[in-house]
C-alpha cells in the first residue's frame, strides 16, 4: 500500500492516509505503530506525525499508552454492538428528516453515490466502497437538517470503518448492503418517512449481525 504525502495541507493528507490505512486494515487493531517507520512510509516528519496521532487517538482509532507508544485501537465484541445500537437509532432518525425535506437534486446526488457503491462493490474497490458509503450517508445528513446527529454518526462510523470494512468482504455481505441500501434511496426518494427509518435501522441490523458473525470466527479461531 502506498502512503506516500502528495504536497497539500500535510497534516489532513497525513491524517487522511493513516486513517485508510487502518480502515482497510493496513494497520490490524492491537498493532504498534512505530513512529520512525511511519515517518518513512508517509513521507512526513515526526512533528506532523505527531499531531496527526493525536488527532486519530481523539477519534479513538489509536489509543497513546505510557512508554509503549501508540497502537491500533481494539474494539470488543460489547463496545461495537453498543456502537451498532446507537447507529441503528440515529440513521434511523436522520433518513425519515431526509424523507421530509429532500429535494429533486439531492436525490439524484444519493442516486450517483449509490451507483458508485454498486460499482464498487462489483470491481471489489474496498477504499471506494467506503468512500461511496460515505457520500451517500452524507447526503442523508445534509438533508436532515440535523448536524449534531450527523457528527455524532461521523464518529462512531469512525470508531468502526476498519470493522465496515472487514464486514463488506464477507462473501455476499457488500451485495446484501447493495439491496439494503437502495431500499434507503427509494423511500427516501418516495418521501416515505417511516419506510426510510425502518429501511436504515434494518441495514445497520443487517451489518451488526455479520459483524458479530466475525467476532465470533475470530474467538473460534483464537
Amino acid at each position: 500500500m502506498d502512503l506516500k504525502i502528495f504536497p497539500q495541507s500535510v497534516q489532513i493528507e497525513t491524517a487522511r492516509k493513516l486513517r485508510e490505512a487502518i480502515t482497510v486494515g493496513h494497520f490490524k487493531p492491537g498493532e504498534r505503530l512505530v513512529e520512525a517507520s511511519l515517518c518513512e512510509q508517509l513521507g512526513v516528519s515526526r512533528t506532523s506525525l505527531r499531531e496527526t496521532l493525536r488527532v486519530l487517538a481523539t477519534e479513538r482509532l489509536i489509543v497513546m499508552r505510557p512508554n509503549r507508544g501508540p497502537s491500533v485501537a481494539v474494539i470488543t465484541w460489547e463496545e461495537a454492538d453498543q456502537i451498532y445500537h446507537v447507529r441503528a437509532i440515529l440513521e434511523g432518525e436522520v433518513s425519515a428528516l431526509a424523507a421530509k425535506n429532500i429535494s429533486g437534486e439531492d436525490v439524484a446526488e444519493m442516486r450517483k453515490a449509490l451507483k458508485a457503491f454498486e460499482k464498487a462493490v462489483a470491481t471489489q474497490n474496498p477504499l471506494t466502497r467506503l468512500y461511496a458509503t460515505g457520500n451517500f450517508y452524507e447526503v442523508i445528513i445534509r438533508c436532515s437538517g440535523n448536524r449534531i446527529i450527523g457528527d455524532l454518526i461521523h464518529g462512531l462510523v469512525a470508531r468502526i470503518n476498519s470493522l465496515r470494512a472487514r464486514t463488506m468482504a464477507s462473501p455476499g455481505r457488500a451485495r446484501h448492503s447493495v439491496k439494503e441500501m437502495s431500499a434507503i434511496y427509494e423511500a427516501i426518494a418516495l418521501r416515505d418517512v417511516r419506510g426510510a427509518r425502518a429501511a436504515a435501522v434494518a441495514h445497520v441490523q443487517a451489518a451488526r449481525e455479520e459483524a458479530q458473525h466475525i467476532y465470533q470466527q475470530n474467538e473460534r479461531a483464537a
